[in-house]
């Protein structure tokens, strides 16, 4: 029986997330996925990637209908930020930079953590709009852009459909249409100083789950 169940997918790969927590991983979440991990067993539900516009999304329903059963329901990186931050005020709890920004309304859309991912080996295919949106900030802050070339390209990254976003794609719609400078200087920073934020919060995510683990271990007296 699965005492923790984490639907993950493109935010970080399943091999990083077992060095962090052993828990029965499975694929991103659609509509009934949490109540058969509940049936299941599980005490603990990680939420961090699910479907979008493939498949039925997770609904708010089957969440508060989990945490009435007593299971803990942790969000983070994707849908699960996004679902933590509307449903947070029940007892979901929420982690991370993403779930954050929904919960502040800085972030407002699902398309901002939406992609495309390979469905047999889970890995990203396209770019999230946060992830360009939080490295765009970046190399404003580190100098290699500056505020107005930042508002362009997140524009730019913004006026292409979820599927076809990637770095590259950016750079190239960037050119002529911001100064080359700026083009440049993204491309530099995403050489030298790239990151993940999807990943990051995934992370945070698990090591929150697993001291949640620990916590229900030491109740029970194990």
């Amino acid at each position: 029986m699965p005492e923790i169940v984490v639907f993950l997918g493109p935010s970080a790969p399943v091999e990083l997330a077992r060095e962090i927590l052993e828990a029965d991983y499975r694929p991103p979440a659609m509509r009934g996925d949490i109540p058969r991990a509940v049936k299941d067993g599980a005490r603990i539900i990680g939420l961090i990637d699910g479907v979008f516009f493939q498949d039925c999304a997770v609904g708010h329903r089957e969440i508060l209908d989990a945490l009435k059963r007593g299971v803990k329901m942790v969000g983070a990186s994707s849908m699960g930020a996004l679902r933590a931050s509307e449903t947070d005020i029940f007892g979901m709890e929420g982690v991370g930079e993403i779930y954050r920004m929904y919960r502040s309304g800085e972030l407002d859309s699902d398309d901002e953590v939406a992609l495309t991912f390979d469905p047999l080996g889970l890995a990203p295919i396209s770019e999230p709009l946060v992830n360009i949106r939080f490295n765009l900030r970046l190399a404003r802050e580190k100098g290699f852009i500056d505020a107005g070339s930042e508002e362009a390209l997140l524009a730019l990254a913004q006026s292409v459909y979820f599927p076809d976003r990637s770095y590259r794609r950016l750079i190239q719609d960037a050119e002529g249409r911001v100064p080359e400078e700026a083009r440049s200087g993204f491309q530099e920073f995403l050489e030298r100083e790239r990151r993940d934020l999807k990943r990051e919060d995934a992370q945070q995510a698990l090591r929150r789950i697993r001291e949640l683990a620990e916590e229900l271990r030491a109740a029970k007296g194990e």
